[in-house]
């Protein structure tokens, strides 16, 4: 899936490993779903950020060391993901609003080294850009939002291949 803004995003010149979301190649996880098109990786325990083939331009989070789910969406559409960056400043954050309740979110949010490390000048710059360059705004409350996509998602669709089921003991 490859929309008119994710091309315009990959051609962007800033530095998106500022927010977690390092451009490159890295190897396909036990977990990552058959035919994923990857766009980014955290750089930390192999989580990655892909579209999946059937579901458009819906980002979805890939986290290998997970054990209850290790795949699941975050945003409708890659605008509304990139909105939800704008909004957090990072992909961490939202990779871990599946498992976070409100409060812990905000407690996270709030942590005064949070604060600093979101309020850095040129991660501030590196997401202005691409708001500016792509015509994104953030999204109001990215913590609803991406609960409410989880919660209507339909995991079972995503397609994972013979050695996802063989790690996990899942039934195919």
């Amino acid at each position: 899936m490859n929309s008119a803004l994710y091309q315009k995003y990959l051609n962007l010149d800033i530095d998106t490993a500022l927010f977690n979301l390092e451009k490159g190649d890295y190897p396909e996880y036990f977990c990552t779903p058959v035919g994923a098109e990857v766009i980014g990786w955290e750089g930390v325990d192999g989580i990655h950020y892909c579209f999946i083939p059937g579901f458009g331009d819906m980002v979805f989070a890939v986290s290998p060391m997970r054990c209850d789910c290790n795949v699941f969406p975050l945003a409708k559409n890659f605008a509304d993901f990139l909105g939800l960056l704008l909004a957090a400043k990072s992909v961490t954050v939202l990779e871990q609003i599946i498992s976070w309740d409100k409060q812990v979110y905000l407690d996270y949010i709030n942590e005064p080294d949070n604060i600093k490390h979101f309020s850095r000048p040129e991660l501030i710059a590196a997401l202005a850009q691409m708001s500016e360059k792509l015509a994104v705004e953030p999204i109001e409350e990215p913590f609803e939002y991406v609960k409410a996509v989880q919660a209507d998602f339909d995991y079972s669709k995503i397609p994972f291949s013979d050695e996802y089921y063989d790690v996990t003991g899942l039934e195919r």
